[in-house]
């Protein structure tokens, strides 16, 4: 009887985090924009999205949650934990490959300061080591860059095979990918799928800020995995299935803090040793394991250390370097809603959940090119194409309010930057020929043509009324530099929107001749 209980609570599991996966997954997918933006709220409910955020009631549930059950939510809320699960299970194919992993002690103190790094450079408004690191941004990075160009390649193929048959219910997609994008994606990706391969859980309970933190509660669940001694025979069937490694069978013992609460171990013990009950902690216990003394700070193991030294190797460099203050000259033009680029800046975790869901495609992850402070940030790249005046995408599905929500009307008023124009490379200053092209793409008419040269007109930018929305820099013939570009506001402002002339009417009562 216990071992079907066992296998439901593990099937309820699986079930759930199946569910919260598929639709964040398919979301970060969606290149037709079918999905409603409203299921960003999904993104919302990630734990460092909510920190950032400041919701409370967030929060406060899934510490209560993690006090009561363990880490449910590293197993059935964090779709980088699901997305590690997905690796072992492919890792697991074939039957010599299953039940590889071991016990090993428990990396407090390297997992403790980066939890702790994280919690002070964040104080300072440093957030790149949060960036690196969190779990909910690095699966972004990758659904963006690897997986959704991939399910584009797909949909291109197919279409090419059903118009090929008179079949056209399929469409061709171009999506803009850059280096940095598929450069972070992989980096993720290959760590992800490296840690996962080789040590199940290893990057959740050693270098993940969520999980160290979620640990700290976890260690105090009042339901968790023990161990039955009169009935265990030492097998080691459930160690060599914990994918936390978190279960020493030759002790009997199970490390809750890092337990990730998968039933694994429940499932694969035959002798019904191991069962999930309420075992509330006895408070002058200092180690997370139950039945055991306390356990040492750090592993000792070589292996442990070279492996999670190697994942943090390249953020050390950095991090060290994440300070660096922009050049104003070379300021990046962030999102309407962003308010200012230090916010934006301070807020946002590259997961480029607004890249890939803006209409135009006019968001792009930045690589060195604004310092080392804003790499993978997403920046408005008008080179080609230009921010639809009325839309607010980007304000809606943002997670971590780093672009705030913003109306239509607030959207047409936000000044992110101001058009500048360079007459000496203009083709009417240097060709003498008529364009306009700037003028005739302004919504505002903040970039209006004036006289010239005999019946020649040229350029003028009105600042006062130009909200930076880049109609003008991306439709500008002139190559490789454009005659009117894009310069950024470092703090966002409102314009005045002109008064609408009153439009009378008159009745025709005849014609007029």
């Amino acid at each position: 009887m216990r071992k079907k209980t066992i296998n439901r609570l593990k099937a309820v599991r699986v079930i759930l985090a199946v569910i919260l996966f598929i639709p964040i997954l398919f979301f970060f997918l969606d290149f037709t924009d079918l999905l409603p933006d409203s299921l960003s709220k999904l993104l919302r409910r990630q734990l460092m999205p909510a920190i950032l955020t400041g919701a409370t009631a967030t929060l406060v549930s899934y510490f209560l949650l993690t006090l009561l059950f363990g880490r449910i939510y590293c197993s059935v809320i964090c779709p980088a934990g699901i997305l590690q699960d997905l690796f072992n299970r492919i890792a697991c194919i074939g039957k010599k490959k299953k039940m590889r992993f071991r016990y090993h002690k428990p990396a407090n103190r390297l997992r403790y300061v980066i939890l702790g790094l994280i919690a002070l450079t964040a104080v300072f408004g440093i957030t790149e080591l949060c960036l690196l690191l969190d779990p909910y941004s690095n699966f972004g990075r990758i659904a963006t860059g690897l997986f959704r160009p991939a399910v584009v390649w797909i949909n291109n193929i197919l279409a090419d095979f059903l118009s090929s048959k008179g079949d056209y219910s399929f469409y061709h997609v171009t999506v803009r990918t850059s280096t940095v994008a598929l450069i972070s994606a992989v980096a993720a990706f290959l760590v992800f799928a490296v840690m996962a391969y080789f040590r199940g859980r290893l990057f959740c309970n050693t270098v993940c800020p969520v999980g160290a933190l979620l640990s700290l509660v976890s260690r105090y669940s009042l339901f968790r995995i023990t161990f039955d001694k009169d009935k265990c025979n030492h097998c080691t069937l459930c160690e060599r299935n914990c994918k936390a490694e978190a279960i020493d069978s030759k002790n009997g013992t199970v490390d809750a803090s890092s337990c990730v609460t998968c039933f694994n171990c429940t499932s694969a013990c035959n002798r019904n040793s191991l069962k999930y009950t309420f075992a509330p902690p006895s408070w002058k216990k200092t180690s997370a394991i139950t039945g055991a003394k306390k356990a040492p700070l750090i592993s000792k193991s070589r292996r442990s250390f070279i492996t999670t030294g190697a994942a943090l190797a390249g953020s050390v460099p950095l991090t060290a370097l994440a300070n660096e203050k922009f050049r104003e000259s070379a300021a990046p033009v962030t999102p309407p809603g962003s308010l200012s680029i230090e916010r934006f800046k301070n807020l946002c975790t590259g997961c480029h959940l607004c890249v890939v869901q803006c209409p135009t495609q006019v968001l792009h992850p930045a690589g060195l090119k604004y310092g080392l402070g804003y790499m993978l940030k997403p920046y408005m790249s008008y080179e080609s194409s230009y921010c639809n005046y009325s839309c607010t995408v980007c304000s809606e599905v943002c997670p971590t309010d780093a672009i705030k929500p913003v109306t239509v009307e607030e959207k047409k008023v936000t000044q992110i930057g101001i058009a500048h124009f360079y007459k000496e490379i203009c083709v009417v200053y240097t060709d003498e020929n008529d364009c306009g092209a700037c003028s005739e793409h302004c919504p505002l008419q903040a970039v209006h043509m004036v006289p010239y040269k005999g019946t020649l007109t040229i350029p003028q930018v009105e600042a006062e009324l130009c909200v930076g929305c880049g109609g003008c820099e991306s439709i500008c013939p002139v190559r490789p530099v454009r005659a009117i570009v894009i310069l950024s506001n470092p703090v966002h402002q409102t314009i005045q929107l002109p008064e609408e002339e009153e439009v009378k009417e008159f009745e025709v009562d005849d014609f007029g001749f």
